[in-house]
């Protein structure tokens, strides 16, 4: 019995473990049917969301390249598809005049609507008169909205392109194109230069002042008589040398014009002559370093140019007539893009809308006393108790009053 005890335990024992075996195993299987359960189940939710992930990048993708005709993206490359542009004129877009002064306006209506160069706004540089037709063509061709030509040297050209492309706008800086797709900016330039003569009557120690034109033009005369008859109006018996380069790029032979005047003890001169002005401030600057005791001074114009005058702790620039001609350039674009572009209109830019100012930079060099006597005959020319001349005739007239 006892053996038999012992067999039977044995086999109870054996079943027993064969018994939990095969339960371990069903157990093991049940847990393996469920993993795999549950695998199938989250490889299904997986590839169900890399299908909806997919259908929606294919969406956005169209948006953003073939779905808008190859048109910008107001979230990826600014905040509207209207594109503005300017070709320069000869003196090229750093010439540290209006070129420049008509640039920083594009960058700034472009950085004012989150654009850059190249997506939204651009310039196409001019080395001589033969560009402006090729440059001006050629942004139209590459569908700018708008279209600047800087400089009364592209009125040709500006009436060329607007009459063959009626559906592109055009804006042309310092003169007039009577066309309907043409906006047209000015500004009272003889109203700036004559503040400018009165401040270099103030300063001037020699009674003899000098101007350097680029082009002798209806334009620049303004320039020339309007400063002429602001330094006689402070004092008639002034002498007012007047000079012109030929272009607004030769800034060698402005030097060369401005050593002489400077030689022939003419303190001051005011220049309006774009890239080529730059002679004038470099003759300047020469002297100065030679002499820092010389008291020679240039006067300059489009732009603040006060940087332009830095030599060592010195500077020789006393003052600039301002043009804002990058705040219209911002201001007609904007015109532009709000569906109110002024074509066929002239828009003037004068002393009493800030278009054009004397810069006070120089705080040292234009004293107290000169910006008074500034600020004095700008509100005779805002009140109409002046009428500045605009051409050599007028300034006959003008001088004969005094």
């Amino acid at each position: 019995m006892e053996a038999i005890s012992k067999k039977q335990g044995g086999g109870a024992l054996e079943y027993s473990v064969i018994n939990r075996c095969r339960k371990q195993k069903i157990k093991e299987g049940a847990i393996i049917l469920k993993s795999r359960k549950l695998i199938l189940i989250l490889t299904i939710f997986i590839s169900f969301g890399l299908v909806l992930a997919a259908c929606g990048g294919s969406n956005n993708e169209d948006k953003s390249s073939g779905g808008n005709d190859g048109k910008k993206t107001e979230e990826n490359e600014g905040s509207t598809d209207y594109s503005v542009a300017m070709v320069t004129d000869e003196g090229g877009v750093d010439d540290k005049s209006f070129n420049q002064s008509s640039w920083e306006g594009l960058q700034a209506w472009g950085e004012e609507h989150g654009l850059s160069k190249g997506n939204g706004y651009d310039y196409a540089q001019s080395n001589d008169e033969s560009d402006y037709l090729p440059n001006l063509t050629r942004l139209t061709r590459d569908g700018y909205n708008l279209i600047f030509g800087v400089g009364y040297l592209l009125e040709d050209a500006i009436s060329k392109v607007a009459e063959q492309n009626p559906d592109t706008n055009f804006s042309i800086v310092d003169t007039v194109v009577e066309a309907p797709n043409v906006a047209s900016i000015t500004f009272a330039e003889n109203e700036g230069s004559f503040l400018a003569g009165v401040a270099a009557a103030k300063k001037t120690k020699t009674n003899k002042l000098g101007f350097v034109g680029g082009m002798d033009s209806d334009l620049i005369t303004k320039f020339e008589v309007g400063f002429v008859a602001g330094a006689k109006s402070v004092n008639p018996d002034i002498e007012v040398d007047i000079q012109y380069v030929g272009d607004f790029s030769s800034a060698d032979d402005a030097k060369l014009i401005a050593t002489r005047m400077y030689g022939d003890d003419r303190d001051i001169i005011y220049h309006a002559a774009g890239a080529a002005g730059n002679g004038v401030f470099n003759q300047a600057k020469d002297m100065k370093k030679n002499d820092p005791n010389n008291e020679i001074w240039v006067i300059g114009v489009d732009r603040d140019q006060h940087e332009e005058g830095k030599i060592g702790e010195d500077n020789v620039t006393l003052t600039s007539m301002v043009k804002r001609v990058d705040v219209s350039v911002q201001e007609v674009s904007n015109l532009g893009l709000n569906g109110d572009f002024p074509g066929g209109e002239i828009l003037e830019f004068a002393l009493k809308d800030d278009g054009v100012y004397l810069a006070d930079t120089n705080e040292e060099a234009y004293t107290e006393e000169i910006a008074s006597a500034v600020d004095e005959w700008k509100e005779k020319i805002i009140n109409e108790e002046v009428d500045v001349p605009q051409t050599r005739k007028d300034l006959e007239e003008f001088e004969k009053s005094l």
